[in-house]
């Protein structure tokens, strides 16, 4: 997968949770588990996936199911060079405004 999304840029790697996030500019935009492919969504892009009913990644938490802000790619997505990278490019966006809302953190 990581092949694909190398025309998108410099993306990287890193395993995580079983898995592995992509990041592009230390930004994770992607993550692979269970052999799927989820991008970032956030109110910018989200439509995209709701249209083509896709589903947020959700894990089982401590106490309950948690689901976080990545939404499946739909399989015709990933079989479109030019369509992946522009719903990486917009999963990108979306984890870049995430990053950028979010206070941040003063070393100690």
């Amino acid at each position: 997968m990581l092949g694909r999304l190398l025309p998108f840029g410099p993306v990287l790697s890193r395993s995580m949770f079983g898995g592995f996030g992509f990041y592009m500019d230390g930004i994770m935009f992607a993550l692979i588990a269970y052999d799927q492919i989820y991008f970032k969504v956030d109110n910018g892009n989200r439509q995209d996936y709701l249209d083509a009913e896709k589903e947020p990644f959700t894990y089982e938490g401590k106490r309950k199911p948690v689901q976080m802000s990545y939404f499946l790619v739909p399989s015709e997505i990933l079989n479109d060079r030019i369509e992946l990278a522009e719903w990486a490019c917009r999963a990108l966006d979306a984890a870049k405004r995430s990053k950028a809302s979010k206070p941040t953190r003063r070393k100690s």
